[in-house]
């Protein structure tokens, strides 16, 4: 499978993620919800790393990489709380759009830091997302 494809099946899979959530989030404390939702992630990451054997590669990890993966731990972790709330407070046809600004933004900041190209095309696109995730608000 390519990178697109991979792409595809993330948005499907987060699209159910919005909608899953926000059914089961009725009625429990907002972080609560997120802390039994990572317990499941933890342990099926972890199944599928040690099945593949990719446990192995541990050891060798740099210091640079594992900080870069807690903080973008802290990152995802930060992010599930607050959707998780925003789910619990608002409607996910809202919520959802709201949340995949965060496309321009790693658009814009991968442009930024880590200096990737930027073409009007690509320029576009970011101004089409925000334009539509922010008409999705009333």
């Amino acid at each position: 499978m390519t990178w697109w494809s991979y792409a595809l099946l993330s948005a499907l899979f987060a699209a159910l993620t919005a909608i899953l959530a926000k059914v089961g989030v009725e009625g429990v404390p907002s972080t609560l919800a997120t802390a039994l939702r990572t317990v499941v992630i933890l342990a099926f990451a972890w199944g599928i790393a040690l099945a593949r054997g990719e446990h192995h590669a541990l050891p060798s990890l740099s210091r640079k990489t594992l900080l870069f993966l807690v903080l973008s731990g802290v990152a995802t972790g930060l992010s599930w709380l607050a959707y998780f709330r925003a789910l619990q407070l608002g409607p996910a046809s809202r919520v959802a759009p709201l949340d995949k600004l965060s496309l321009a933004l790693t658009v814009v900041l991968s442009v930024l830091l880590l200096k990737e190209p930027m073409n009007w095309r690509l320029g576009l696109g970011v101004v089409l997302m925000v334009t539509g995730a922010l008409l999705t608000l009333k």
